[in-house]
């Protein structure tokens, strides 16, 4: 964390619980150009693992297995 983050942090924690309520909802929304360019990213994320599930360069895997894989390779990172 930036020293310019933890300032903004602790200041908001000097907010009353409306203030940083409001706080919260504005800093969690985005103006329309800005969500056009994420949704954007997203089309184009979505359109190539779909051709690469499709074309066969990746395999599909079971969302039991991708936990699995998950914890392993949390659990080396760790050690």
């Amino acid at each position: 964390m930036t020293p310019k983050l933890a300032d903004y942090i602790a200041a908001g924690k000097a907010l009353d619980a409306d203030e940083r309520e409001i706080a919260a909802v504005a800093l969690q929304q985005v103006d329309e150009a800005e969500q056009a360019e994420i949704d954007a990213a997203w089309d184009e994320a979505i359109d190539r693992r779909l051709d690469e599930l499709v074309s066969g360069k990746v395999k599909p895997v079971s969302g039991r297995e991708t936990i699995a894989i998950a914890r392993a390779r949390s659990a080396a990172r760790h050690k």
